[in-house]
């Protein structure tokens, strides 16, 4: 794989801001994958919305949705699968 195939975004920051704020879609953001980070955040919002107007349930499965995708992204991003916006393959450099 040549350099040009390989992300400029840093591989320690990706998985720092997936690992922390992850569930919010930061690291899509810092990736450049605009729409994965919106759905993200919107999940966020959505367990927030949905908690407050009494839907306990509905809720906690907004939060679930967002958690399960956000290990999968983790789990992408540690074994160096996960891509940037452009389609390059985010790695330890």
């Amino acid at each position: 794989m040549s350099n040009s195939e390989v992300s400029t975004a840093s591989y320690g920051t990706a998985v720092a801001l997936c690992g922390v704020f992850g569930v919010l879609g930061l690291h899509h953001f810092y990736l450049r994958n605009f729409v994965h980070g919106f759905i993200d955040l919107g999940l966020a919002v959505l367990f927030f919305v949905l908690l407050f107007s009494g839907h306990i349930g509905l809720a906690y499965l907004a939060l679930l949705v967002d958690g399960l995708h956000t290990i999968v992204m983790f789990y992408l991003l540690i074994t160096e699968q996960a891509r940037d916006g452009a389609g390059r393959l985010v790695k330890l450099k």
